[in-house]
């Protein structure tokens, strides 16, 4: 569960992990290890976990987020589970396409788009 100081905000509903950012800049490499942190937590409580994580707040990300994204996403992967993002500003999507790394993740527009992918 989140802490007072939790950088995200998290709901489950059924077996789909919600996680959302409270930051609109993830910039800074203190946020970005409590946030890793943060999403392992849930992870250590997940079998086979079903994640969406919602960028709807997000304005600006470091390259450091992608790495974080890369390494939650093998984790997930190692659980048997899914991951997917949702709802990214068309200028931090852009970031995505220049590193291929939409050639990797499952991008959808809006989170409920994500949460039917899973069935």
């Amino acid at each position: 569960m989140p802490s007072e100081d939790s950088r995200l905000i998290v709901n489950r509903e059924g077996d789909v992990y919600h996680i959302g950012f409270l930051d609109r800049n993830i910039l800074e490499e203190v946020y970005i290890q409590a946030i890793a942190t943060e999403i392992n937590r849930v992870l250590d409580e997940a079998e086979n976990p079903k994640v969406v994580i919602n960028f709807e707040n997000v304005e600006h990300l470091s390259s450091a987020v992608l790495g974080t994204l890369i390494t939650i996403n093998n984790r997930i992967k190692e659980q048997n589970g899914q991951l997917r993002l949702a709802n990214i500003d068309a200028k931090v999507y852009e970031i995505f396409l220049i590193t291929k790394l939409n050639q990797i993740f499952h991008i959808y527009e809006t989170t409920q788009q994500a949460v039917q992918s899973f069935k």
